[in-house]
């Protein structure tokens, strides 16, 4: 029997559901954002980064810390905001007499006097913490500052470890001389000079599932405590922190920490690869509302911007992540060493008008999904902040109806990375983007339009097959979500009545819920896979996806699901537009949903597109992964992006119709994250084969192909 439909104020108030939980723990809570700061992102720098590739002890030590601190004063780049200098782990020594954690004296034989020399620059001094008290200080049983208490009063019985990195012992704050402890700990490093407080391995969250280590009760104890100190002081939590708990970490800090470590700490040998830029992509949009000026904000990591030689991503890229973060609103903070910046870097972080985009108090949603995604940010005016971005590795073609935004037309186009007027623009606009680029834009539009019609098609009254079943999820449109879909050919939810009025491109949003990264192969009536690629910090708060699909008049089969890999859950699908909408001009085809042969196999892989990838090819004739479909409009040259995965030199023998092969070098760091090369091939109109294998020697895994025409 089917559910009653809510109505449209149901659905409305339903919605409303987390932001209200939010907005009273808000009212009724102690919100670090009243403690003088955290109106804004704050701009600055952190050790962290530079400390994955420069040993600690060298490196985070006071006369290093000075040296960072004047060469912010010096490199042009305060003026602009950049005045916080953040110092992370590993600058602790031994304790005080009250169990509170002191700075290691042979690295920092004056941390009051360090901490006086940043003040001094016209900058703030950060530090780092974890939840809980050390062992020792416990087994030695110190007192508490100012009570009748001691540290082993105040401790979870039986001991538990107190966050997610597994050390130190759990606070029970319901004991007295808990708070009390905390507050003494925030009034010393208060008395020495401290603005910010970042508090790491903090759960639920940090990819930890124990439910025994639930850090808000640190949290809220370290927000009662900054309240309490008289010192306003930022306060930030890391990282990958659970959604499901969004009403606490907007209640109790200044920002959160969406998603892991930017840094590829050992896993590549810069401070960062292109890889874990573009997950951010993934992960923003379930958080896209959950930020603001009294919410707290998204904090997306450092931006390893600025040092070319260890960056580990290209201008070009370090421009993209600059506009995403600043189009989030999230924190700006440098990686990187600070004495080394490139001129090239101090452009790109000093640009003021990317800055503002930062500071607009507006972070920005989602308006498509997908290789091309494309971001806006309403600053309530008739202004827009707009990104359109370029996930592939060659120049790609990207457009925008202005009708997607609300609006006709615009007055004013500006490109804030260029500075340049671009004037008018009517209906839409229209740019190619460089590889891993970005066009960011501030608009003024004007003739507002109407929103475009929409269907809504609910994923529980949908057809389900294989272990596809219906779960409840209160906040899901109708209270339903569809989960177990993928992991196998025939787990999958098909929409087998999707109507439109005519033939044409329609936006699909599909409102999806999941809690890390994970993705959908999409077919529509047939066609190419397409893949959906998403993340997320919850699997109970749906995320919406905006992607163009190709709809015939009449019914259309809309099928979700992934053979290889787990998709999101779904909650349902909405079909909107009139059938004019842009289509990309790309193609990307999976190299696991692909022909298989010989002893080339499917498997996942958390970094791969789609969630898998197929390796053990070449070695040997026979071992390939052949491309049998790949379909163009006319014959030419293309653009054939190999996204693969190597440590050390391999090479690919790539095969088109039947021509001689073409041999590929390719060198690279690791199997687990893929990385790019672009070639060029000649395809004919229609259906084309490629084929990818290595006849004598090991070839690189596959993680997919895309296919482009040449645009300049």
């Amino acid at each position: 029997m089917q559910r009653k439909p809510l109505s449209w104020m149901q659905k409305v108030v339903k919605s409303r559901l987390l932001l209200a939980t939010a907005l009273i723990a808000y009212a009724t809570g102690s919100h670090a954002q009243v403690n003088g700061v955290g109106q804004r992102p704050y701009l600055g720098w952190s050790t962290y980064s530079q400390q994955t590739i420069t040993p600690t002890q060298t490196f985070l030590t006071q006369d290093s810390i000075i040296a960072q601190s004047d060469a912010l004063r010096n490199s042009g780049l305060q003026p602009h905001g950049y005045i916080y200098i953040n110092v992370d782990a590993g600058w602790t020594g031994a304790s005080d007499a009250y169990g509170r954690t002191l700075f290691d004296t042979t690295r920092f034989p004056d941390v009051v006097a360090m901490i006086q020399h940043i003040h001094a620059n016209g900058q703030k001094f950060g530090m780092y913490l974890n939840p809980g008290v050390g062992t020792d200080q416990v087994a030695a049983n110190k007192p508490i500052l100012g009570t009748p208490y001691h540290l082993q009063d105040i401790i979870v019985t039986p001991a538990t470890i107190a966050n997610a990195f597994g050390g130190g012992d759990k606070i029970d704050y319901t004991k007295p001389g808990a708070q009390e402890y905390i507050n003494s700990v925030v009034d010393l490093y208060a008395s020495w000079g401290a603005d910010f407080i970042k508090l790491d391995a903090v759960t639920p969250g940090s990819y930890n599932d124990n439910t025994n280590i639930d850090n808000r009760p640190d949290v809220a104890a370290f927000s009662k405590a900054i309240a309490q100190s008289g010192r306003p002081i930022w306060l930030t939590i890391s990282w990958a922190l659970d959604q499901d708990y969004i009403a606490d970490w907007q209640a109790t800090s200044n920002s959160r920490r969406i998603e892991g470590d930017v840094e590829c700490e050992g896993d590549c040998p810069f401070l960062t690869e292109w890889n874990r830029i573009q997950v951010r992509f993934l992960d923003l949009p379930s958080w896209e509302s959950a930020a603001g000026s009294t919410l707290g904000w998204n904090d997306l990591d450092s931006l390893e911007i600025g040092n070319d030689a260890t960056d580990g991503i290209t201008p070009q890229e370090q421009q993209t992540a600059m506009s995403f973060w600043a189009m989030a609103n999230a924190p700006l903070s440098i990686g990187g060493d600070l004495t080394k910046m490139s001129a090239t870097g101090k452009k790109i972080l000093g640009n003021d008008e990317v800055i503002a985009v930062d500071q607009s108090g507006h972070p920005a949603t989602q308006i498509r999904a997908g290789f091309t995604p494309i971001w806006a940010s309403n600053l309530g005016n008739g202004e827009y902040y707009v990104a359109l971005f370029n996930l592939n590795s060659f120049p790609t073609r990207v457009s925008l109806p202005w009708n997607d935004l609300g609006f006709a037309a615009t007055l004013t186009t500006r490109d804030l990375w260029s500075h340049t007027e671009l004037g008018q623009s009517l209906l839409g606009y229209s740019t190619v983007v460089p590889g891993h680029g970005v066009r960011l834009l501030k608009v003024r539009g004007v003739l507002n339009v109407p929103p475009a019609k929409s269907t809504s098609y609910e994923a529980y009254q949908a057809t389900l097959t294989g272990s596809a079943q219906v779960a409840d999820c209160p906040l899901c449109s109708e209270g339903k979500k569809v989960g177990f879909i993928g992991i196998g050919p025939n787990n999958n939810v098909f929409f087998d009545d999707v109507k439109v009025d005519r033939d044409g491109v329609y936006n699909m949003e599909v409102d999806s819920a999941t809690n890390g990264t994970r993705s959908y192969i999409i077919n529509v009536n047939g066609g190419p896979a397409i893949t959906l690629n998403s993340s997320g910090g919850s699997g109970n708060v749906p995320s919406k996806l905006t992607i163009p699909v190709k709809l015939k008049k009449g019914d259309n089969s809309i099928e979700f699901g992934n053979p290889i890999s787990y998709p999101p859950d779904l909650d349902r699908i909405v079909i909107s537009g009139n059938g004019a909408a842009p289509y990309p001009e790309t193609q990307t085809y999976e190299a696991e949903l692909a022909t298989l042969s010989g002893s080339a196999s499917a498997g996942f892989n958390g970094n791969a597109s789609g969630l898998a990838k197929a390796g053990n090819i070449g070695g040997g004739p026979g071992n390939s992964v052949t491309f049998a479909d790949v379909e163009v409009p006319s014959a030419g040259t293309y653009n054939l992006e190999i996204d693969y995965f190597t440590q050390g030199p391999r090479s690919f023998f790539v095969t088109v119709n039947d021509q001689p092969a073409k041999e590929v070098d390719l060198n690279g760091y690791s199997f687990g994250t893929p990385t790019s090369t672009v070639i060029q091939v000649q395809l004919a109109a229609g259906k084309n084969q490629i084929v990818f294998d290595n006849p004598s020697n090991y070839a690189p895994d596959l993680d997919s192909i895309t296919i482009s025409p040449l645009v300049f």
